[in-house]
């Protein structure tokens, strides 16, 4: 892995070697997701639109990669003795999920608003969940203290060359899937929150699709690495928003993720909520997948125009399909009413 140095220290950044290895290794576990296309959607936005179904991975998001790579790089001793982890709930499940398959312990600090379904998964796959205030507490600070405390492997969800190599797996996926399909990708806009699996599949473009353009796709309100690459600096996004989409919600880019981020990526887009719930709905009518909002904010950038399809092949992460039951119905039905 090579190195680079941000102002406070330094951190080994997973290159296209690491990404090759990890797709290896994590074979036996992980799901080949599908590159989905539909007619409906490529007339909507005059171009050609391929999405890469990530809903369709083990635990409901593309998270178990990241998960399973770093697990399997844990020694025996630090395996044995359990790890811990913070997250909203997509990194929660994959995490307790290999932690299993890998006969250990997983202790996840969750939001006290984190979907029900998340939560409910979490424990079923046999983690432990402590609860945090997403608006008060430091959900980093908790999951250092756990560690110290219990002697705990800390593994976090982006900020980590493991986890990103992992992550990385979607996009070597993606452009030999395009290839197969005889598609020459001209974007590939990515679902984005610490930036892992960004700058992942920004690693794995770089090497087997170069001339494909990379964008970040967050919500509106939490668009810190869009405003971030305009800086050329991380900053973080301003308290006080809310969002739908749970799954990318943090407080700024990862000191590992950014630089990657920074160099590679062509620009970074923000979608309102009412969009994301949009590309939910379509993705169920015309792909016929659950998608999370979260998950959707990609597709809801290519919905909404933010980014121009015409002419164009485009193609995009669904990152995840964990929502309440009660959420997605009343997604479907408030586009139903908006139709009718």
């Amino acid at each position: 892995m090579s190195i680079i140095e941000p102002s406070k220290s330094l951190v080994k950044v997973p290159d296209i070697r690491d990404i090759r290895a990890a797709a290896k290794r994590i074979a036996r576990h992980a799901t080949v997701t599908p590159l989905l296309e539909s007619l409906t959607l490529n007339e909507l936005v005059g171009g050609r639109v391929l999405v890469k179904a990530e809903n369709l991975q083990q635990t409901g998001s593309f998270k178990f990669r990241g998960a399973v790579n770093r697990l399997m790089q844990l020694t025996e001793e630090e395996r044995s003795g359990g790890v811990v982890a913070y997250s909203s709930g997509n990194h929660a499940q994959a995490l307790a999920l290999a932690a299993r398959l890998f006969d250990t312990t997983a202790v996840i600090v969750m939001p006290t608003d984190a979907p029900r379904v998340k939560v409910a998964k979490t424990l079923a796959y046999g983690g432990e969940v402590v609860f945090y205030d997403r608006y008060k507490d430091d959900r980093a600070a908790v999951g250092i203290r756990l560690a110290a405390e219990r002697g705990l492997t800390l593994v976090p969800p982006y900020d980590d060359p493991y986890v990103m190599a992992g992550q990385g797996t979607v996009g070597l996926e993606v452009a030999r899937q395009a290839a197969e399909m005889g598609a020459k990708i001209d974007a590939l806009l990515v679902c984005c929150s610490g930036g892992g699996l960004t700058a992942g599949c920004a690693l794995a473009m770089e090497a087997d699709s170069p001339s494909t353009a990379i964008y970040s796709v967050e919500p509106e309100g939490f668009d810190d690495t869009a405003r971030s690459l305009v800086a050329r600096e991380r900053v973080a996004n301003v308290p006080g928003p809310t969002s739908v989409c749970d799954a990318v919600l943090v407080d700024k880019p990862g000191e590992l993720t950014f630089p990657v981020n920074l160099r590679l990526l062509a620009g970074g887009l923000a979608v309102s909520d009412a969009e994301a719930l949009d590309a939910v709905a379509l993705a169920y009518d015309e792909l016929k997948i659950v998608v999370e909002p979260g998950g959707a904010v990609g597709l809801a950038a290519v919905l909404s125009r933010k980014l121009d399809c015409r002419g164009k092949t485009v193609a995009v992460v669904c990152s995840g399909g964990n929502v309440d039951a009660d959420v997605f119905k009343s997604i479907i039905d408030r586009v139903a009413s908006h139709e009718a």
